[in-house]
């Protein structure tokens, strides 16, 4: 059990301070579509440097997962970028509250995973936290929207990436997971027509580190829990991704925002503990 929480833990530190660099880099003027390739890239090199002999049993179901895992990832991912590059951190970060919701009803078709009542009930206390954030309004409806667009992608991509863990292993699923958001972001850069431009390298290193080590938790996580509970229990970063849009992009609304963090993360520890 203390390795799947110090798994939760690493993985709510990395995902708050990636995004805070994804957010770094498209206010330096960096397209989203170009920093989500090079992310992609940098991870399928850093992939192959970590686990250079990794093998796999090539399957029609592994392939079908192979490329549905991708094409969600990358959409997810730009779409992440996107929103970040228009709204606040600390405003779009309870969204992903919604993910649970969603891998739980694709766990549910997909993986068999039958949630329990109390599950249900934590999921509709992220939901009221949710609420609770945006009674003021919501300020940038774009960014909202992108935001809703990749919670869905990336909540769909997890129950494909838990699917190629159980047929391979946790490195192999990482490495698979990169190469096939590379393929995908490579395509989706190309029909954007963006220039090539190398973003910073100081924070684009910063940023596939903290992707990578983001991932690999996800992934460990994923090998040992149920889907739709990892999601939920990820949504404790909410708070520190709350802080951080505050004090680093000194943006407005800490108290409001964080009572709406501390609902979601109630609902969270009830699907975890009841």
């Amino acid at each position: 059990m203390i390795y799947v929480l110090t798994g939760v833990t690493t993985r709510i530190i990395s995902n708050s301070y990636l995004n805070v660099f994804q957010k770094v880099l498209t206010n330096d003027g960096n397209p989203p579509s170009v920093v989500n390739f090079y992310t992609y890239l940098g991870l399928s090199i850093l992939s192959f440097c970590l686990f250079p002999f990794f093998s796999i049993n090539i399957s029609t179901l592994l392939l079908i997962n192979f490329f549905v895992m991708g094409i969600l990832g990358a959409l997810g991912n730009y779409y992440i970028i996107k929103a970040l590059s228009l709204g606040e951190l600390s405003s779009l970060a309870p969204i992903n509250s919604y993910k649970p919701i969603v891998a739980m009803i694709i766990g549910f078709i997909y993986l068999n995973e039958i949630p329990s009542l109390s599950a249900v009930c934590g999921i509709g206390l992220i939901i009221i936290g949710t609420y609770i954030l945006y009674a003021g309004g919501i300020s940038n409806k774009k960014a909202v929207f992108y935001r809703v667009l990749a919670l869905i992608f990336s909540g769909s991509e997890a129950i494909f990436i838990k699917k190629i863990i159980l047929l391979t292993n946790i490195p192999t699923s990482f490495a698979l997971w990169a190469i096939s958001g590379l393929i995908f972001s490579a395509l989706f850069l190309i029909s954007s027509k963006h220039n090539l431009k190398l973003p910073s390298v100081k924070y684009l290193g910063l940023l596939i580190l903290s992707v990578a080590i983001m991932q690999y938790s996800t992934n460990y996580v994923f090998s040992k829990i149920n889907v739709s509970y990892a999601l939920a229990l990820f949504q404790l970063s909410t708070l520190l991704s709350v802080f951080l849009g505050v004090n680093i992009f000194k943006e407005k609304g800490l108290k409001r925002k964080l009572i709406a963090s501390v609902v979601m993360i109630t609902g969270a520890v009830t699907i975890i503990l009841i």
